[in-house]
């Protein structure tokens, strides 16, 4: 049977403690008792962990030996901010198939309420990725940055390999720009725009950045649609 897996909110060498919500689950819902085990990340390391003291404040764990774990994907997605709705769900897949970071772009297409309100979401896009990352059995959280204007995000990135899903792109596929790279252990980045897609003026500056345009074919995604299908998709590549 496989264990419940829980993400430590402190910890040290030899222990880990749960606080909040997650120590009022396991002392009320799971109603845990100490001696019980369970998997606990801790310090960017997945461990099997005895429980040693429970209340609703807090539980704490006394770590053993360190098992065996995946590390996320070496891939960093530059998100522009869509609806909220649809940007949270965008967040959540993303977490579950294994991404590494995420930078909420605030793009010129980008609705002027949901610009104004984004940084107000970003905790609440944190506890997505949070709870993504223990319902999908991670060893890690995505970072989940403030969001950014674009140009910011540009001079800021500095990975090898930066592409950009281009809706006016019809001739290099995402497939065969991961393919020209031939790196698969260095970080790479993917631009996601936003609904409407990129400004001309914003495929300049992404121009004198150096990115890749690329497509993933005929059709027009979604944005959400288009950031789980580009993940997958390098996903393959990188792993």
């Amino acid at each position: 049977m496989t264990r419940r897996r829980f993400i430590a909110d402190t910890w040290t060498p030899t222990t880990a403690t749960l606080t909040g919500d997650q120590a009022a689950h396991l002392a009320r819902v799971l109603r845990a008792t100490p001696g019980q085990i369970y998997d606990i990340v801790a310090h960017g390391f997945l461990h099997r962990a005895e429980i040693t003291e429970v209340s609703e404040a807090q539980v704490l764990f006394r770590l053993h030996e360190e098992l065996e774990s995946d590390a996320a994907l070496p891939l960093h997605l530059l998100l522009a901010v869509f609806k909220f709705d649809h940007m949270e769900w965008a967040i959540e897949k993303a977490t579950e198939l294994g991404i590494a970071r995420i930078t909420p772009i605030l793009a010129r297409r980008t609705e002027k309420h949901l610009a104004q309100s984004a940084l107000k979401r970003s905790e609440r896009w944190r506890r997505i990725a949070l709870e993504a990352s223990k319902q999908s059995r991670r060893t890690d959280i995505p970072e989940i940055a403030d969001p950014i204007p674009l140009k910011q995000a540009l001079e800021q990135e500095k990975s090898s390999t930066r592409i950009l899903l281009s809706e006016t792109e019809q001739n290099t596929t995402l497939t065969e720009a991961l393919e020209k790279s031939g790196q698969t252990k260095t970080t790479h980045t993917i631009a996601i725009g936003p609904e409407g897609g990129w400004t001309p003026e914003e495929i300049f500056l992404f121009t004198e950045h150096t990115w890749q345009p690329v497509t993933l074919g005929p059709r027009i995604l979604r944005a959400e649609t288009a950031a789980i299908a580009a993940i997958a998709i390098t996903s393959t590549f990188l792993t």
